[in-house]
């Protein structure tokens, strides 16, 4: 696995966190639906969660990769599949991070 198949999994895991938020029978479903938001109301709710999940991700891929501050502290580190491959060298998951969380990769 490269920088890039891995930040994608984090994109999946993105699209899939937002898809159970209104999951009948969820939890969030139920917190969502108690709160009786209007269509245009609940499309904003969907789109603020999006934004909130993917500048989550997007920071934690950044502060695994060194090039932003996890709890205060910033520094590279190094990720490595259950092989003991290391899956991206410093500065690759930022750029992989950004083509899946803001140029819109997924799409492609």
């Amino acid at each position: 696995m490269d920088a890039d198949a891995f930040v994608a999994k984090w994109y999946a895991e993105k699209e899939q966190l937002l898809a159970a938020a209104w999951a009948p029978g969820t939890e969030s479903a139920a917190r969502i639906a108690a709160m009786a938001l209007s269509p245009a109301q609940a499309q904003q709710l969907r789109d603020m969660l999006d934004v909130f999940a993917t500048d989550a991700m997007y920071t934690l891929l950044l502060g695994l990769d060194g090039s932003a501050a996890l709890g205060g502290d910033q520094r590279h580190y190094t990720v490595l599949d259950e092989d003991g491959s290391v899956i991206a060298e410093e500065g690759d998951l930022e750029a992989a991070a950004y083509a899946w969380f803001h140029d819109d990769r997924s799409s492609r």
